[in-house]
C-alpha cells in the first residue's frame, strides 16, 4: 500500500514539475494564441485585442463603401477579432530576443499550426514590410497573420486577424494593415 502512495506521489510531483518548466520563459508558443499569452504582460511589449460586434462591422462596411473598394468593404465587415502584439526592446538583452527568438518561434508555431505563407513582393522602399501567412480551408481563409518590424530593426509585430475572407480580401487588408499597426501601437 505504503509503496502504491509513494508511486502516485513521485508520478504527480514529475507531472508537476513538467508543468512549471513547460511554462518557463524559455519554452516557445505552439499557437498564435499561446503566443499572446506569454508575451502580452512582459515588459516592452504592448498587446491589442478588438473584437469586432455586429454593428461594428456593420459600421466599418458603411465607411468603406463611402471609399468605393468593395473588396476592402467586404473584407472589413467580415473581420471577427483582431490581436496585435508589438515590441520595442529597451535593453540588450532584449533585443537580443528579437534578433534571436521572437522570429524563430512564430516561424516555428506557424509551421506547427499549418500556416500557408502568402508571396510578398520585395520593396525596397519598405524594409519594414510585413510577411503574411493563411488559415484557410475550402478556399475560404479563416485566420491571417502578419508578422515583421516596426520602425526599427530591433522591434517585432504580430497580428493575427480572424474572420471569413477571400485570398482576395486578405490582399486587400495587407494593403492598410501596415498603417493601422503604426496607429495602434502609437
Amino acid at each position: 500500500m505504503k509503496l502504491r502512495n509513494f508511486s502516485f506521489l513521485l508520478a504527480v510531483t514529475l507531472l508537476l514539475l513538467a508543468g512549471c518548466r513547460a511554462s518557463g520563459p524559455g519554452q516557445p508558443a505552439r499557437t498564435v494564441a499561446e503566443f499572446f499569452n506569454k508575451y502580452e504582460s512582459r515588459p516592452g511589449f504592448k498587446a491589442t485585442d478588438w473584437n469586432a460586434g455586429l454593428t461594428t462591422r456593420f459600421l466599418l462596411g458603411r465607411i468603406a463603401k463611402i471609399g468605393g473598394d468593395n473588396d476592402v468593404s467586404q473584407a472589413l465587415t467580415a473581420i471577427r477579432s483582431a490581436r496585435i502584439i508589438t515590441f520595442a526592446p529597451t535593453t540588450g538583452s532584449a533585443r537580443d530576443l528579437v534578433a534571436e527568438g521572437l522570429d524563430k518561434e512564430v516561424e516555428g508555431l506557424l509551421a506547427n499550426e499549418r500556416y500557408t505563407p502568402l508571396p510578398v513582393s520585395a520593396s525596397a522602399d519598405n524594409p519594414n514590410q510585413l510577411r503574411y501567412s493563411v488559415r484557410e480551408q475550402g478556399g475560404r481563409v479563416s485566420e491571417f497573420v502578419a508578422v515583421g518590424k516596426q520602425e526599427s530593426a530591433d522591434s517585432f509585430v504580430l497580428v493575427s486577424v480572424a474572420g471569413n475572407f477571400t485570398r482576395e480580401q486578405v490582399s486587400q487588408l495587407a494593403k492598410i494593415l501596415p498603417n493601422v499597426v503604426g496607429e495602434a501601437s502609437r
